[in-house]
């Protein structure tokens, strides 16, 4: 089986996010895989374990992306591309969507696995186009997937319940919290890491044209949610409270 995982390198969830200028500075952050992509890269490691192949991480960005890439070979994964970027090129979804299909296009692939979305941008586009331009079927969110043959069986979670769906190979999946436990890299997945090949891209190289990536929307602002006042105790009878309470709402929250 010829496997694919999408991934994207961004800020450790406990890293404190800066913004200036309306822009978020991510100088000295620590990176890691985005965590939703942990999932696809785990799950293509238990379908190799159990149906054999080959598994393929791709990603997209600079220099430092090899970090994250190196990571998915220490956890299973047998070969990696970084298709090289600018930091001045911006790319959206449907930008990056297109670039991964140029690079995909050309590979032999049973399934693409990626993450449900990135925790940076949150837009969950990436997965779905990227199944559009490849002109496969998709499934998003899902939290159980089996592989019986060319048959696939999915499962994810809508408002409360379980909806099943049933496809075939070729597909492309997006992974949800609760489909998998990601695992650690090991050491000697570490040291056979360093040994596995890693290939680099530009995209230039790609022969997509300019107008093809340029972005369908953009950035107009960012800015870090308000800080939360800190709530009130009121002490005292209970009947007190309650006509404190009863007070304040009207005076400062303004209910009726």
């Amino acid at each position: 089986m010829n496997i694919i995982v999408i991934l994207k390198q961004t800020f450790d969830t406990e890293e404190k996010i800066v913004i200036e200028n309306g822009e978020i500075v991510n100088d000295n952050a620590e990176l890691i895989i985005n965590p939703y992509d942990e999932f696809a890269v785990e799950e293509a490691v238990k379908l190799k374990e159990k149906h054999g192949g080959d598994i393929t991480v791709i990603t997209i960005g600079t220099s430092e992306a090899e970090s994250a890439l190196r990571t998915s070979l220490a956890i299973g994964a047998d070969n990696a591309v970084l298709i090289e970027k600018d930091e001045d090129l911006e790319l959206d979804e449907n930008g990056i969507a297109k670039v991964l299909a140029a690079v995909i296009k050309e590979r032999d692939f049973d399934i693409i696995l990626g993450g449900n979305m990135s925790i940076d941008n949150g837009a969950s586009q990436v997965g779905p186009r990227l199944a559009e331009e490849l002109q496969i079927p998709h499934a998003a969110t899902i939290t159980r997937l089996e592989i019986d043959g060319g048959s696939v069986r999915v499962e994810r979670d809508v408002e409360g319940d379980v909806e099943i769906i049933e496809s075939t190979l070729p597909i492309l999946v997006t992974a949800q919290q609760g489909l998998n436990e990601p695992r650690y890299p090991s050491l000697p997945g570490i040291m056979k890491a360093k040994k596995k090949p890693l290939q680099t891209l530009d995209i230039e190289e790609l022969e997509l044209r300019f107008e093809e990536l340029q972005s369908k929307s953009r950035i107009i602002n960012c800015y870090l949610p308000k800080k939360k006042e800190s709530g009130r105790i009121l002490s005292g009878e209970i009947q007190a409270q309650a006509a404190e309470l009863v007070q304040l709402l009207r005076a400062e929250i303004k209910v009726g």
